[in-house]
């Protein structure tokens, strides 16, 4: 398949560009900070969601409040708190009407914690596990060790072949080896997509264990020069890694701007509005939206059309876990910038494994450092050559 135009303006990554990415990024950490404390034994999964909500809105609502030529700055949610746990892989973010509103946290759970936030639609968006309960006295064992470490060394991989000239297959294939080395899959399907302003799901992507379909399907792309990407990495305990539907409600929707539609239903109508005016071109929880069966029955006609994109609720078999972690990285002239910050429960000491990676060649890549020292100090002496 032919590969979509790449960006030709490296200028875009530009120093208003990437500190708006970096104060989303920080807004985010600090969120991520006081979240994790609030996730132990009998903490209510909807509690912890909320109050990730506020964090953000409370972080964004705090800068960048003056209008920029007469407009004000949008800033706020870019992905809404969810709280998945053991094999339920991500998107878990119930309101409190829903059946599965009361369930709280166990001892031992693997949760993953995922929110985002903007700054005039430069998005940072993040995810990380901890275990419930774990502590370097009482370490994480058996699969859920496998699931942890697999995820983690995965997102490290990625994290260093998502660079100017590698093609998005290769991480796919390093994500696949690494999981395989505790014995675990990456969850099916999973897509990680280039990032833009008002954009988070961008057409160039990279897909987890796909199926034989989407091999066929997704474009081969090559990483260049002033992309953003958000990168999911999404690893289960399972034999296949596939995930299904199970009863939880969906409750997290995003539009869809490539799509024009005119709705019918006056009610459709009526939310679609209110989705446009409160959420803009980023997933939402229907939480926010101000009647909720008013916001169901008008959401059915805009998902039916495709105007709104559903983010649903999947499971993979029972007595699996799934670990996952998500990262915003940049790629600029001076080499990849990891503008979300590295997993802030996550350390080794914290889990015990038998398995270790033995790959060389992916040993090799993890012993070195994110960005080339030596590529850095040729650009800004290339920069100062122009200038001269």
């Amino acid at each position: 398949m032919s590969e979509p135009p790449k960006p030709t303006d490296a200028s875009k990554a530009t120093d208003d560009f990437v500190t708006k990415y970096k104060l989303a990024a920080e807004i985010v950490n600090n969120a991520v900070k006081k979240i994790i404390p609030l996730c132990v034994e009998g903490a209510k999964i909807l509690d912890i969601c909320l109050e990730g909500d506020k964090l953000i809105e409370q972080g964004t609502g705090a800068v960048w409040n003056k209008s920029v030529k007469g407009v004000k700055v949008l800033k706020g949610l870019a992905f809404p708190t969810s709280i998945s746990a053991n094999n339920c892989v991500a998107h878990f973010s119930p309101l409190a009407s829903d059946p599965l509103s009361s369930q709280t946290l166990a001892k031992d759970d693997v949760v993953k914690i995922h929110l985002g936030a903007h700054i005039d639609g430069f998005a940072a968006v993040t995810a990380e596990t901890i275990v419930v309960g774990a502590s370097p006295e009482n370490p994480v064992t058996g699969r859920r060790a496998d699931v942890l470490k697999a995820a983690h060394t995965a997102a490290e991989v990625a994290m260093r072949l998502v660079k100017v000239g590698n093609k998005n297959w290769a991480v796919t294939e390093a994500v696949n080896k690494v999981a395989a080395t505790w014995g675990c899959k990456p969850v099916e399907g999973m897509l990680s997509c280039q990032q833009e302003q008002n954009v988070i799901d961008g057409k160039r992507r990279i897909v987890l264990n796909p199926t034989e379909a989407q091999r066929r399907e997704f474009d081969t792309v090559t990483f260049a020069e002033g992309e953003v990407w958000g990168i999911d990495v999404l690893v289960s305990s399972g034999e296949d890694g596939k995930a299904r539907l199970e009863e939880s409600r969906t409750t997290i929707y995003q539009k869809d701007s490539t799509v024009t539609y005119q709705l019918k239903m006056k009610t459709s109508r009526a939310v679609f509005s209110e989705v446009q005016k409160k959420a803009g071109a980023f997933p939402f929880n229907v939480r926010v939206l101000e009647e909720e069966k008013k916001a169901r029955l008008g959401l059915q006609e805009a998902v039916q059309h495709g105007l709104v994109k559903p983010y649903e609720v999947i499971y993979t078999p029972a007595n699996t876990f799934v670990a996952g972690f998500h990262f915003t990285i940049a790629l600029l002239p001076a080499g990849p910038l990891l503008l979300t910050n590295p997993p802030l429960w996550y350390k080794p000491e914290l889990l015990k494994t038998e398995k270790e990676l033995e790959d060389e060649e992916l040993k090799e890549l993890l012993s070195k450092p994110l960005r080339d020292k030596k590529a850095k100090k040729r650009k800004a002496a290339e920069g100062e050559t122009q200038e001269a």
